[in-house]
């Protein structure tokens, strides 16, 4: 059970949503809500009731173009993160974040910013089941180098639990980490795929291109996103059984570590 206001966080991160639909819209590019959300629109004609986060997505050449364009294109206070913008600031997805709040995900991660919804890339991958594997295991190891990079060594103690996220650090940039990482999920251009993945989530994310197929207007929250064309392909891809309700041992949320929707991230004191 989240120990904070669900409803008010959702109702922020809402407003954030139909503001990047608008974005988008103005400046032609195609996005989709992806994993909880488009499974929250299906079941729920909403936000999950349990669920505290949105995602989009949107094909590489495109989010490419957001990274470009993002400081001219996002209104104040919004501001688009990703490594490319902020080398603090390490992963292989975006967030557009609201710059007025503040939200610190867990106690050991040191990077500070405001509420956000995360910006997937949909990056080509081969048809070839080996191939994607391999592609895969390339880009867990990068995503485990960067989350040592990240994390605190010393979050257990100062015993050998340190000792790997100390060598890391010590032999390690963010930047060229994340060089070599960014360098795996380009490894298959785009636009001559017929597959499709966003490794962050795993396996699991690898499908045909055409169940993204054209963006495509579905109901949420009593507002009109876009989701993908081939719901039902894709939901069952995702989820399996996507219309069964979790019991509640199942039900998951953030439960993030500091999160208050009015106090601008840049104000807050680490060491309150």
């Amino acid at each position: 059970m989240a120990n904070y206001d669900m409803h008010a966080l959702q109702q922020h991160i809402l407003k954030m949503l139909l503001d990047f639909d608008k974005i988008c819209s103005e400046h032609d590019l195609h996005y989709y809500v992806v994993f909880g959300t488009m499974l929250g629109a299906v079941r729920h004609k909403g936000f999950i009731p349990w669920d505290d986060d949105i995602d989009v997505a949107l094909p590489r050449p495109e989010y490419e173009l957001l990274i470009a364009h993002a400081s001219e294109w996002f209104p104040e206070p919004y501001e688009f993160i990703c490594h490319e913008t902020d080398e603090h600031f390490l992963g292989g997805i975006g967030k557009m974040q609201d710059a007025t709040t503040t939200l610190i995900e867990r106690k050991h991660v040191d990077y500070l910013g405001g509420v956000y919804i995360d910006i997937f890339p949909i990056d080509g991958i081969s048809s070839c089941k080996p191939m994607q594997y391999l592609q895969y295991y390339r880009y867990s190891f990068y995503k485990k180098l960067v989350y040592l990079l990240h994390r605190d060594p010393y979050k257990h103690g100062h015993g050998p639990s340190s000792w790997l996220p100390l060598l890391v650090q010590k032999l390690c940039t963010p930047k060229g980490v994340m060089r070599r990482f960014k360098k795996v999920m380009l490894t298959y251009d785009y636009d001559k795929s017929t597959y499709t993945s966003l490794l962050n989530d795993g396996m699991t994310s690898v499908m045909p291109k055409t169940y993204y197929g054209r963006p495509t207007p579905i109901e949420f929250e009593g507002h009109t996103v876009m989701g993908v064309e081939r719901a039902h392909d894709y939901l069952e891809h995702e989820f399996g059984d996507y219309m069964k309700i979790p019991d509640e041992a199942h039900r998951i949320s953030h439960n993030f570590y500091y999160l208050n929707l009015n106090e601008p991230y840049r104000d807050y004191d680490k060491n309150k």
